[in-house]
């Protein structure tokens, strides 16, 4: 409920207590199909491999970068953002084979207002459209609010992205509207769209969440019993 001052102005909830939260650290998120460890050297060139997978670039084309023409080129990629402290990258790993499947990443990081976004999502065909592909961003969205406490986690993605659009909406995310001209990328305008859930959301989707990675919610040959959006629907 808002407060109001003494003019008699609304000025928001008041949040008791409040401090700045911890900035997110470079820490290993175990999951039973997957686990988050920090992006390394050494995880490149089984990434590379796994996204020479794909039959096509289509993946790259809503990335910031072009796809990368030699495991080395990827390297040295890997090697200049590792060890940032914002973005902080992770490399998803598959928790049966052991090997690297894709990388996303915790960015604009306020510790202040507690505020992050999860951004630079790059899935390859070991990973999409599996368990893993979800608990992925369950793990990330774990640490985030039971962890470090954060109030608000972010999903932004280009307005003509559709995939993304939909992948947020699945999770949970909330729409909250578009900026236009928000950036130039690759020399083409891009409008942004926002998303997010906030503290108060998280219970929710939490069970939901665990609802749906139950073992027992999938067939012998791996297919959904139930949709993570009607585990959802049914916990509200």
């Amino acid at each position: 409920m808002n407060t109001f001052n003494q003019f008699g102005q609304a000025i928001g909830v008041e949040l008791v207590d409040w401090q700045p939260r911890p900035h997110p650290a470079r820490v290993v998120l175990n999951g039973q199909y997957c686990r988050l460890e920090p992006l390394r050297v050494e995880h490149a060139e089984a990434l590379f491999a796994a996204y020479q997978k794909a039959e096509d670039t289509r993946s790259w084309t809503w990335l910031l970068r072009e796809p990368d023409a030699t495991v080395g080129d990827f390297t040295r990629w890997v090697a200049s953002v590792c060890e940032l402290a914002d973005p902080i990258h992770f490399t998803v790993i598959d928790s049966r084979t052991g090997v690297p499947v894709g990388t996303l990443a915790l960015m604009r990081i306020d510790p202040k207002n507690g505020v992050v976004e999860v951004g630079h999502v790059h899935f390859s065909p070991l990973l999409s459209r599996t368990p893993m592909s979800t608990e992925a961003q369950y793990l990330l969205m774990r640490y985030v609010f039971d962890e470090l406490g954060y109030r608000r986690y972010e999903w932004k993605c280009n307005s003509l992205n559709e995939p993304s659009r939909r992948a947020a909406l699945r999770l949970g995310f909330q729409y909250e509207g578009r900026f236009r001209q928000a950036l130039v990328v690759k020399g083409h305008n891009r409008d942004t769209d926002w998303f997010s859930i906030v503290d108060k959301e998280w219970q929710t989707l939490n069970g939901a969440f665990q609802n749906w990675l139950a073992t027992d919610n999938f067939t012998a040959d791996g297919k959904q019993i139930r949709s993570l959006e009607s585990w959802r629907e049914a916990r509200l």
